[in-house]
Formats: structure tokens, sequence, C-alpha cells
């Protein structure tokens, strides 16, 4: 953040939605707007010049998508969080977003003030997910049958860190270990767990009350 003030960059095609989320922003004490662009690829240019603190990013633009762009971006700045803000809520859309790299997903039905905690959460390294998304998702794993005890004591930590939006970095740095170690730690839960990524494990844990619903 710079001088503890969130900066945003908001990407989407649609001038309503542009003018939209300045307004918004723009009225919150501790939310910069760093930019306003129009499709992917401009946002990916953008990143690299300019890493915002979080994204606010639409899917179907012309160009470069918000999957791909979300791929991209997080590939070039891994501390940037993205938030999708989009009208779609198909799988098709929801899950590869979210496997791309994409902190939480929004529908534009949100409320401004859903909009604005979501920002203020992403900041934090917390996700958030429209409910109809969050069931969806839990669904998705519903189908698990490993139970948590298969974990060691540490992989346990690690897993709950994982689901309380916590990156790689700031795991090893909570438990005082190397990010190598955290990277075995993660490979080893997503095994035991037959899981194939971080989302599945975050989903996982609230499923399995590893963490609560509300942690």
């Amino acid at each position: 953040m710079t001088n503890d003030k969130i900066t945003v960059l908001i990407v989407d095609d649609h001038p309503v939605v542009q003018q939209g989320m300045t307004m918004l922003l723009e009225a919150e004490a501790d939310i910069v707007i760093s930019g306003v662009v129009d499709d992917g690829e401009t946002a990916v240019s953008h990143v690299k010049s300019t890493p915002p603190d979080v994204i606010l990013m639409d899917l179907n633009m012309p160009g470069m998508n918000g999957i791909e762009a979300t791929h991209q971006i997080r590939a070039i700045s891994p501390h940037t969080q993205i938030i999708i803000l989009t009208s779609h809520h198909q799988d098709a859309m929801v899950f590869p977003a979210i496997k791309a790299g994409a902190l939480s997903y929004l529908l534009k039905s949100a409320s401004p003030s859903d909009v604005v905690d979501a920002i203020r959460a992403a900041a934090r390294g917390e996700a958030r997910l429209h409910p109809r998304i969050q069931q969806r998702l839990m669904n998705e794993v519903a189908g698990t049958r490993k139970s948590p005890d298969t974990l060691t004591s540490r992989e346990l930590e690690v897993l709950k860190l994982i689901a309380q939006g916590n990156d790689n970095k700031s795991i090893a740095a909570t438990l005082i270990v190397s990010e190598k170690t955290v990277k075995t730690h993660v490979s080893n839960i997503l095994s035991k767990l037959q899981l194939t990524d971080r989302t599945q494990a975050a989903i996982y844990a609230l499923k399995q009350g590893v963490v609560p619903l509300d942690d």
C-alpha cells in the first residue's frame, strides 16, 4: 500500500461501470485509484509499470479477457490481488478465473459496500465470494473423502493459513520457516487430500471445519 492507502486499478470496458466505480472509490479516504483501463492487455502493461494493491477485473472485454489478464498479472505481480467483478456466474467462468489467481469473485449486482469491503479485505489477503459462488466452490470439493487427520500438525497450520487467504511468503513469515518449506507443505497437503490447487484446499478447510466460515 502507498502511504497506508490501497491503490486500485479498475479494468472494465463499460463506461458506466468505469464511472460508477470511480465515483464509489473516490469517496473512500483509504483508497486511491491508480488507473482505469478497458482491456486486459492494457491492464497487464499498467501492472508492469505501476503494480496496484488491488484490481477490479471484468471478464468479457475486447482483446485479452479477464481470465488471461489475471493469469499474466499474477505472474508479474504476485502481491497484486485481483477481484473479479462481473455479471457472469457460470461455472465455465468462475472456476477458470479463480484458478488463474483471482482472490475474490463478485457479481456486479453486489452492493457498493460489498465492493469496498472486498477491496479492503483483498488488501489484507482475504477473499470475498458471492454466496452463490461460495456454495458452488464448496460443492466442487464436496466429494473429497480424505480426513484432515491424514495431515501433520504443521500441515494443518499451513492449511488453515491458506484458507485465511495467505500466500506462501506470508505463511513462511507467520510460521518462521522458509518459503521452500511452505511449498513442500502445500504440495504434501494437496497430495494427501487429493486436491488440485490452493482454492480447493481453502474450500476443503472450510467444509471440514479446519477454519470456521467466519474466521
